[in-house]
Parts: C-alpha cells; sequence; structure tokens
C-alpha cells in the first residue's frame, strides 16, 4: 500500500468510528473560506448603504457651534474677556436678582442663600469647616464652591431666571465680584476681569474641597457613546425605567406635597399607583392640566402650562397673540396658576382682590415689570423687564377680565 492509498483507508476508518475525516475537513475548510469572503462582501455592502439618517439635519455652521459653545471651565477656557467691579455688580444685583436672592445673598424661603457659612480661615485653607458640621443649618452656594469658572458660567447661561442670557459680559464679571465681595473674599474696591480671576480662584473659601474622580476623564480621545448604536433597531415604545420601588414609593410621604412649587416640574404623587408607560404619564399630565384650570380645584398634582384659548379668536386680542399665551411666554405661569396658588397668587385671585379698584391696571402693570413683596406674602415677585410693556398691559387686562 502506497502512501495515498494509506492515507485514504486511515480517512475512511476515522469516519468509520466518528472522527472528523480528513478529507470532510478539507472540504469544510473551503466552505468556511467561502462563507467568510461573501460575509465580507455583506458587510462591504452595509458599510457603503446608505445610513438612515443621512437625509436627516444639516452640519452645524461654525457660527451656530460659537453661540451654544459659552461653557466656561475650570481653567477658565472660554472666559471671554472682559470686567466688572463690585459696585457696578450692586447696581445689577439690585436691579435683578435681589428680588430673589436678597439684598446680601441671604435669599429668601424659596431660594437657597448665595452668601454665609465661611470664615476668613476658610480662605485660608481652602476648606470650609462648617461644611463638616451636622448642626450648620444651611449649605450656601460660596460654602459648596470649589470653582469660581462655575459661578460665572452659570450666571452667564442662566441668570436672571426668567431672562437667561441677557446680561452682558461686564455685568456678569460685576455681579461675581458683587457676590464674592459679599463673601468678604475681595474688597469692596475690587474690579474682576479676566486676567485676575485666576488669582481669586486661591481666595476660594471651598478651593480644595473638590474630589477629582479619574475615570470620568478616560476616554482616550474618543466620546463616551456611540451614535451608531443609539440609531439602530430604535425602540418605538419607551418603559419608565427611573420610578421608585414600590417598596419604597411612599416611605416619607406624598412627594408631589413636599417639592418646592417653583418650575413647571412636580414629584410624582405617591399616594397614586405608580405609572406605567409614558403614555400613561401623558394621561396623568392632562388629568393635571384639568386640575389647574377646573373651577374650585385644590393643588394640582403636576403643575402645567393652563389650557390656552388661542384657538378662540376673541382671545387673541389685537395683537395676534392671546393673552394667556403672553403670560406663558413671559414665565408667569411658573409661579401663578390660573385658579390656583403656586409660588403667587393665582390669576383669578388678583383679579378678585382689585376688582373695582381704580387704577388698578396701571398698578398691576408697574408690580409686573418692576416686581414688588409683601401684598401677598413675604415671597418677592421678580421684574419683568424683558416684557414689552404692550404685552404687560395685555396680561394685566385678561388677569383683571378673570383670566378667562
Amino acid at each position: 500500500m502506497n502512501k495515498i492509498s494509506g492515507a485514504i483507508a486511515s480517512a475512511t476508518l476515522a469516519a468509520a468510528i466518528g472522527l472528523v475525516p480528513a478529507l470532510a475537513g478539507a472540504q469544510t475548510q473551503g466552505q468556511a473560506q467561502a462563507q467568510t469572503k461573501a460575509q465580507g462582501a455583506q458587510k462591504t455592502q452595509v458599510a457603503s448603504a446608505p445610513k438612515p439618517w443621512a437625509n436627516i439635519g444639516r452640519p452645524a455652521t461654525p457660527n451656530e457651534v460659537k453661540a451654544w459653545d459659552i461653557d466656561v471651565r475650570a481653567d477658565f477656557k472660554g472666559l471671554p474677556p472682559g470686567s466688572g467691579s463690585v459696585d457696578q455688580g450692586m447696581e445689577v444685583w439690585e436691579a435683578k436678582c435681589a428680588s430673589c436672592h436678597g439684598t446680601f445673598g441671604e435669599s429668601n424661603e424659596v431660594f437657597t442663600p448665595i452668601v454665609g457659612g465661611t470664615t476668613k480661615e476658610d480662605i485660608k485653607t481652602g476648606r470650609v469647616a462648617n461644611l463638616t458640621r451636622r448642626d450648620f443649618p444651611q449649605r450656601t452656594t460660596l460654602m459648596k464652591l470649589s470653582q469660581v469658572s462655575t459661578l460665572w458660567d452659570y450666571i452667564n447661561r442662566a441668570m436672571p431666571w426668567n431672562a437667561p442670557k441677557s446680561l452682558s459680559t461686564d455685568e456678569v464679571y460685576s455681579v461675581v465680584a458683587y457676590i464674592l465681595n459679599l463673601g468678604e473674599i475681595v474688597p469692596g474696591d475690587f474690579v474682576l476681569s479676566d486676567k485676575n480671576i485666576a488669582d481669586v480662584q486661591k481666595l476660594l473659601p471651598n478651593r480644595n474641597g473638590k474630589a477629582f474622580f479619574e475615570p470620568l476623564w478616560q476616554v482616550a480621545s474618543k466620546p463616551d457613546v456611540q451614535g451608531d448604536a443609539c440609531m439602530k433597531d430604535c425602540a418605538t415604545q419607551m418603559d419608565i425605567r427611573s420610578i421608585l420601588p414600590e417598596f419604597a414609593r411612599d416611605a416619607h410621604g406624598n412627594l408631589a406635597a413636599q417639592n418646592r412649587v417653583v418650575g413647571p416640574v412636580r414629584g410624582a404623587d405617591t399616594t397614586k399607583p405608580p405609572v406605567k408607560s409614558l403614555s400613561e404619564a401623558s394621561a396623568v399630565v392632562q388629568a393635571a392640566r384639568a386640575t389647574v384650570v377646573g373651577a374650585g380645584a385644590s393643588a394640582p398634582a403636576v403643575a402645567v402650562a393652563p389650557k390656552l384659548a388661542t384657538d378662540e379668536p376673541a382671545a387673541k386680542g389685537e395683537g395676534g397673540k392671546a393673552p394667556a399665551q403672553l403670560a406663558v411666554e413671559g414665565n408667569c405661569m411658573a409661579c401663578h396658576g390660573v385658579d390656583n396658588k403656586l409660588v403667587g397668587p393665582s390669576f383669578r385671585q388678583v383679579a378678585e382682590k382689585y376688582h373695582g379698584t381704580p387704577g388698578a391696571a396701571a398698578l398691576l402693570a408697574g408690580r409686573v415689570k418692576n416686581g414688588g413683596q409683601g401684598v401677598w406674602g413675604q415671597i418677592p415677585m421678580p421684574a419683568n423687564a424683558t416684557i414689552p410693556e404692550e404685552d404687560i398691559r395685555r396680561i394685566v387686562g385678561w388677569i383683571l377680565d378673570g383670566a378667562p
């Protein structure tokens, strides 16, 4: 028997006892190569196929990116040039900030105090001693602030809350300088600027109180999310993932009754079963809306903008937009309900109080524009200098008519 005949005989014997035959293995290898080649061609075809989102949107222009890229980082990258004094900051503060945050940053019963709780010793050590005290009554902004750039950036993008991004660069510098002066971090004649803000950072009372969590920075120059995965086989029905466990749902009382009433979002009504889906959540919002606008309704579980009568031509008035819509766009609804007291009185309470009062329209228009305090309690009403006077006149007229 020659070598070839011996190999065939061995393969036949191996097949007979269940082992992988040599000849069959050679054939399987060829099939695998062909399959790999086909898969490669398929991948190439898939890769060259247009993405399902290829025709969605367009690249942002450099100016659009520049308009959104306003963040100021811890190393002050992104900080625009400018300056502002403590005295200038006091003027801006009195006009646009004090109504909510108090003349000296002590704030009121709604907002957290900005100033207080820091000492000269804290400025030396860079650690706020009162943060370690369990009996200290309040954590203020300056107690927690570890980067002055954070304060600058937040004021620049979010304040005043009813007209964010309305402050000029120099006004932002001046307000930051005023707050730092209230905390006795800089003197009364100080002028804060992009040239000296790094030196001010070295004086922050809690500059050494921050913790660095390195894994968040280890992204190897790659994004920490992949867009392709997000754009494939997108779910059409979503489940609410952030929910309270059933056993803990009402462990500390009704959350809806404990959240502060600023803004349109409220905590869940934990006296009721949890919602199971977004559609059910939407139904809850709709029910809350009906509660807000309903006559004689009690405090809503979820405060939302009231139903607007924009479909009714008479409600639009001569200006095109309905007064109720102007009230929503002017952020009035964040603090006032049509028929329910939120932070401030309901519009219908205001209408009842001033019914038949001579000069009520002018009086209320002045309070909407300039702010006020004391008529309905100690919570101040902020000034609304950015709402046009004609819009204020129409909003006030609508309120005095009973906010129909």
